[in-house]
């Protein structure tokens, strides 16, 4: 389902403004699809997050979560278990940021590099992102790949993300 760019902006103000109130509290969880140390480049197909716990701006703790084979707008549903309230990813469809919007998780898409040190750069006001992430290889069934395809991200698979 395509999710039109305005609704998504008014998702995200509202997933940001849940953050904000556990930023407030000195309290914040982080989530980054990861794989090896680096941001795993798709949402939907990430087998791990790392989940930092940040309180009065400084990481204090982190730890690597299973996703146990869920994926896409379902992954939402496992960060909210966990309290997160930011996710920090490489490509990721309109469904599934709409699943993470509506869950209250703030979105910074089209991150690369290491996981680390993107939630550092975070913190500091300095992460470079793409407001307007899509993946739009979900429309490229049938021209020889399918979903279960994707570990390597959507770029490899006959579709884009940007």
């Amino acid at each position: 389902m395509e999710v039109p760019w305005e609704t998504m902006d008014q998702k995200n103000d509202e997933a940001e403004c849940k953050a904000a109130d556990r930023k407030e509290e000195g309290m914040m969880k982080i989530a980054v699809t990861y794989e090896d140390g680096m941001i795993f480049q798709h949402f939907g197909h990430t087998e791990y997050f790392k989940v930092y716990e940040i309180k009065d701006g400084k990481v204090e703790n982190s730890r690597l979560v299973s996703t146990e084979g869920s994926g896409h707008g379902a992954l939402a549903g496992v960060l909210s278990a966990m309290n997160v309230d930011t996710l920090i990813c490489g490509g990721i469809g309109a469904g599934a940021q709409a699943a993470l919007a509506q869950a209250g998780i703030r979105l910074y898409g089209g991150v690369a590099g290491s996981a680390d040190e993107a939630v550092e750069a975070l913190l500091a006001g300095a992460l470079s992102f793409n407001p307007q992430v899509h993946c739009d290889h979900h429309g490229h069934h049938g021209e020889g790949h399918s979903c279960g395809e994707h570990k390597n991200g959507c770029m490899g698979n006959g579709g884009s993300c940007q």
